[in-house]
């Protein structure tokens, strides 16, 4: 992925992962389809989705398949796109890459698919994996589905509005407690030994995004060479090694409606790896600087002050974790780095028009403002 999906934009208020209806259908988002097929006739397919040729795909590979398949589109192309999809049996979320990609190896669907399937039997809560397709007769790109899990997704600071600080902050510590638990995870147990290689993980980083940077790049931006070149001249050695998530905000986990504070799934797995989780932590804190608010679609919930701030999320991660807290510098400035390159990359998109929704002319506003703040964070 890049770390932007899912967009504030795709259903406003107080939002729950679209939920079945009656007729099997979604409580938000405009029903549609394919426009051939069996089962198909006289419906549309989203952008990015070809339903009949999906539908005959989940024929043949998923037990149950039952009636016309719909869909919707969840997340409109920040990053990944996102749909949910349904029939009369079943409701999914579907993700497949942008339209339009520049940078391929950030939108890794198969990586996705591996590490949700490989953390089902885990305490980390996931969506149920249900088939990963590479075949590009299919969608033409490769695509992962899991079950859609039911819950409440916090976008916007609207969102948040309904409940009291005691509740946003016991929030805010069980996804610090997930994370930290996560990093627990002996990769090795689950099958992810080969996921990633940990050694050498924040060098790679650092030229990793510098590549993208080179890929996306449509305007000087000094700032964002200034960072990258104190990231290289500072790479500190690894704090440890495990599963790292990659994009661990608040309106990347689905939570309990009845029970704010309890989280029923971590999504958005493409960034995973294995690497050092003091970067997961890094990219966290990076989210909550109110900057982003263009970036992620306005308001965001992450950048609220309700939130606790910096300090505050690394003494209850390292409470949680029991991990020593060192060079937070470097990894905030890396957070920054990362999520700026991949604001430019969704500015580069949006003005080559292979962007879908609202919003994204004033992502590219963003940058700049972000390249400072990675600056600020690793100052000489």
């Amino acid at each position: 992925m890049t770390p932007l999906d899912p967009p504030p934009t795709a259903v406003p208020g107080p939002t729950t992962a679209p939920a079945p209806t009656a007729a099997g259908g979604a409580d938000s988002g405009a029903d549609s389809g394919a426009d051939t097929g069996a089962g198909q006739e006289g419906l549309v397919s989203p952008p990015g989705l070809d339903l009949a040729a999906l539908s005959a795909y989940l024929d043949a590979t998923v037990p149950g398949r039952s009636g016309p398949l719909r869909a919707t589109l969840l997340s409109g192309g920040r990053s990944n796109l996102t749909y949910h999809v349904w029939d009369d049996a079943a409701h999914w979320a579907l993700r497949r890459p942008p339209l339009g990609n520049l940078t391929p190896s950030a939108h890794d669907m198969r990586r996705e698919y591996r590490v949700v399937a490989a953390l089902r039997e885990t305490p980390i809560p996931v969506a149920e994996a249900v088939a990963y397709c590479d075949d590009p007769a299919v969608l033409g790109v490769p695509f992962a589905m899991v079950s859609l899990v039911d819950g409440v997704v916090l976008r916007s600071r609207a969102d948040l509005a309904p409940y009291s600080d005691a509740d946003v902050r016991r929030c805010a510590e069980n996804l610090l407690r997930t994370l930290a638990r996560l990093h627990a995870v002996d990769h090795r147990a689950v099958g992810l030994e080969k996921f990633g290689r940990p050694e050498g993980y924040l060098r790679r980083q650092v030229d990793r995004w510098r590549g993208q940077w080179e890929r996306v790049r449509t305007r000087p931006l000094p700032d964002l060479d200034a960072l990258h070149a104190r990231l290289d001249a500072a790479v500190p050695a690894e704090s440890d090694a495990s599963i790292v998530h990659g994009d661990a905000r608040i309106d990347n986990f689905v939570l309990d409606p009845d029970d704010i504070g309890a989280v029923r799934a971590l999504l958005d797995w493409e960034m995973a790896t294995l690497g050092d989780p003091l970067a997961d932590l890094g990219l966290t804190i990076v989210y909550r600087d109110p900057d982003f608010d263009p970036v992620l679609g306005g308001s965001a919930a992450a950048a609220s002050d309700r939130m606790p701030g910096g300090d505050e999320m690394i003494e209850i991660y390292a409470r949680e974790s029991g991990r020593d807290i060192v060079n937070m510098d470097f990894y905030l400035a890396l957070g920054y780095f990362k999520l700026v390159v991949i604001a430019e990359g969704i500015h580069a998109r949006h003005l080559a028009g292979n962007t879908v929704g609202e919003g994204f002319d004033l992502v590219g506003q963003a940058v700049p403002a972000l390249a400072a703040g990675g600056l600020r964070a690793l100052a000489d």
